[in-house]
């Protein structure tokens, strides 16, 4: 399994300009150590563009278009959007919280998260971050984070609140899949109140058009999601997608197309096995008012 490990993996804006960056150079048939001498820049540095590993300047992709031969007014604005894009991207709402959040590269989930336009999360053992309340929240971070004193806790629940409001709501809103375990909802974070208003939140949520929540049943027993949680992101064309998988330390992401194809099979497997959306805030209803009894 190829898994790739970044701090802060690269916007959208920036792979799709490695790759158009890529293809033209193939297209005049030049080397990138032929177009480090013409151009009288570092190869290296060129070949870190190349691959989505930095950015770079208005500047210098002029002068890589013109040696391209790209006339084009058209062809060449639209690279220098992306370029443009790209240094935008760098200044995201959450550079705020950039000491609570790198330890554990959750950074770099968010800035793939902002890029996305189709989000599916499978969960066994939490409820996934986007739909969480905020009480629940904070118990499960200062539960996951002993290492955090309260003011980190509180900033991490902040920005998971703020998650929910960017990616969720408001006209560039993501659409969010969302599978989880019934063991989600049978173990008990924070009180049994968070554990009712959480199962609320979640049978609201699933209402809203661009949002879809299904639980898989304990009854099902054995199941092609038992070894973890993951989230398969969707980018604009022409960029690929993702699989994220987080872990205490050193979260990660795929990209090579087999281990995407690998999730995406997964994902339409519990798609399948799970109680469909309406029978899914049935059931998720039908357990908030076990905790009442």
């Amino acid at each position: 399994m190829a898994l790739k490990r970044s701090l802060v993996p690269q916007s959208v804006y920036r792979r799709q300009l490695a790759a158009r960056l890529k293809e033209l150079r193939d297209a005049t048939g030049l080397t990138l150590a032929e177009v480090a001498g013409r151009l009288e820049v570092n190869q290296g540095s060129l070949s870190r563009i190349e691959n989505g590993e930095r950015g770079t300047t208005p500047i210098l992709i002029r002068a890589l278009l013109d040696l391209y031969g790209v006339d084009d007014e058209h062809r060449r604005a639209d690279v220098l959007d992306l370029v443009r894009a790209d240094k935008e991207q760098q200044k995201p709402w959450w550079r705020k919280y950039s000491t609570v959040l790198t330890p554990t590269r959750y950074d770099g989930y968010l800035a793939l998260e902002a890029d996305a336009t189709r989000l599916a999360s499978y969960q066994p053992m939490l409820v996934p971050g986007l739909l969480q309340t905020e009480d629940y929240a904070r118990a499960v971070i200062s539960q996951m984070r002993k290492d955090l004193s309260p003011s980190q806790v509180e900033s991490l629940v902040r920005v998971r609140m703020e998650r929910q409001d960017s990616r969720l709501n408001g006209s560039n809103s993501a659409r969010l899949w969302a599978i989880l375990d019934e063991a989600v909802l049978r173990r008990t974070v924070g009180s049994i109140e968070v554990m009712r208003d959480q199962m609320r939140k979640l049978v609201e949520a699933s209402e809203q058009p661009n949002i879809k929540v299904q639980l898989l049943p304990l009854s099902l027993g054995a199941h092609s999601g038992l070894y973890g949680p993951f989230v398969i992101l969707t980018f604009p064309h022409p960029t690929p997608r993702l699989v994220w998988l987080e872990n205490s330390k050193n979260s990660v992401y795929l990209e090579s197309p087999e281990d995407v194809d690998n999730y995406t099979d997964t994902f339409e497997q519990l798609k399948s096995a799970a109680f469909d959306s309406s029978d899914s805030s049935t059931y998720i209803a039908r357990i908030s008012k076990e905790l009442e009894e």
